[in-house]
């Protein structure tokens, strides 16, 4: 067998074993509770039913407002990632300064913190200024994690951007702005939508901070309102792979829609240094 037939059966094997807990949450989301934990199991759900879905995601208001909290959460940290990350490494890319090397450690030290280290330390800060508890607070505390993995992913295509077209568009009379703006963020194009779609998994999927720092039920999001399902007495788990089946649609509808753009930008940046 050639090698790339061998890649590809690799891949292959790979990709069905990733796909194996998403068919798992889906199947027992569709099962009756009784058939759970039917020996040996129904690897297709028989009979297929709607029930949990019936009583959770139409009829359950905290999941209703757990997807609007997690939506009022996610949209602006992106929008926020984006317009602070972007002109962020631009300058780390395209200008020397003293500081750079001592930025970039930082930015890249920031990553290797778990986010607890990040969350009990946030709560005593955002308690002084009255943002424990808002929608502002959980933005702010989203974005302090997605904003350095998003200013180190950009600097490598902000670098790759021909600086005689920088220069050129700087004699046609654009400032500095203006040439970042013109030309630099069109060329970066492939590298936002993948940090983007990226930093929307980050936020959308985040945990820690709506556990900590939003204590009341309307501010929580869906990630946090899915662990309601997980009790002392059992737990109710075609609630529960209904819920989680609604949390990642939005991002497999993202990866579908932008699947060539996030392939093409980790492939960019790869071979950007």
């Amino acid at each position: 067998m050639q090698r790339p037939a061998v890649l590809t059966v690799a891949a292959t094997v790979l990709v069905l074993i990733y796909l194996v807990p998403v068919y798992w949450m889906v199947a027992t989301s569709l099962k009756l509770p009784a058939d759970v934990f039917a020996t040996p199991p129904d690897i297709i759900p028989s009979p297929a039913t709607l029930q949990a879905y019936a009583d959770t995601v139409l009829s359950d208001p905290a999941v209703w407002s757990g997807l609007r909290s997690s939506a009022i959460i996610t949209l602006p940290a992106l929008a926020l990632t984006l317009v602070l990350s972007a002109p962020a490494a631009y300058a780390l890319a395209k200008y020397r300064f003293r500081i750079t090397g001592a930025v970039l450690f930082l930015l890249l030290a920031a990553q290797m913190l778990p986010t607890i280290s990040l969350a009990l330390p946030l709560f005593a800060i955002f308690s002084q200024y009255g943002l424990v508890d808002t929608y502002t607070g959980l933005i702010i505390a989203n974005v302090s994690v997605t904003l350095p993995f998003a200013v180190v992913l950009l600097r490598p295509y902000m670098g790759a951007i021909p600086g005689e077209l920088l220069e050129a568009a700087r004699l046609d009379g654009c400032s500095i702005v203006g040439a970042f703006l013109r030309v630099g963020l069109p060329l970066a194009r492939p590298g936002l939508i993948m940090v983007a779609t990226l930093t929307f998994v980050m936020t959308w999927g985040e945990f820690v901070f709506g556990l900590t720092l939003a204590t009341s039920d309307d501010k929580q999001p869906i990630t946090v309102v899915l662990n309601r399902f997980i009790a002392s007495f059992g737990t109710q788990w075609t609630n529960l792979m209904a819920v989680s089946t609604v949390i990642a649609i939005p991002i497999i509808v993202v990866f579908i829609a932008l699947q060539k753009h996030v392939v093409a930008g980790l492939a960019e940046g790869g071979l950007k240094d």
